[in-house]
């Protein structure tokens, strides 16, 4: 339910998969980052093919290897938001808290990712990432509670 005033309004629990497609489109648009960065950097012979045989070896400069790192954070601990989204959705429990938790998260991964792809401090990339990891922790919280 929502409120505005004296208006209650019923919450369509398909509203909560509004922030999971928010977070899997970011997570391609991320994913664009590598081909075209890798290809650029090819291009300008800073690496070669066999520098991505394994993965990506220490001949791979950062600027090139860091939009692949980020797509890997964006297939982590997202996996459990994604999964909490399921649960919240099939068990009918969509209200507002859950849905701005759901936002915020998506939110937090965003801002991640551009201090990763940006300037990349350290401090504040671990900082975003920890407090949206306890986002993701409210949520079990949230969805344990109600179960019990």
């Amino acid at each position: 339910m929502f409120a505005l005033g004296a208006f209650v309004f019923p919450m369509k629990p398909s509203l909560i998969l509004w922030p999971a497609l928010a977070l899997m489109a970011w997570t391609f648009l991320v994913l664009v980052q590598v081909p075209i960065r890798r290809f650029h950097a090819a291009f300008k012979k800073r690496v070669v093919a066999q520098d991505f045989k394994y993965g990506e070896s220490a001949a791979v400069p950062a600027d090139v290897a860091v939009p692949n790192r980020v797509f890997m954070n964006l297939l982590e601990v997202p996996v459990i938001f994604y999964a909490l989204v399921a649960f919240n959705l099939i068990l009918g429990h969509v209200d507002q808290t859950v849905l701005a938790l759901a936002w915020v998260y998506v939110g937090l991964r965003l801002v991640h990712s551009l201090i990763y792809l940006t300037y990349n401090h350290v401090i504040h990339r671990f900082a975003v990432f920890a407090i949206s990891n306890f986002v993701v922790l409210a949520m079990i919280f949230n969805l344990a509670c109600w179960l019990a």
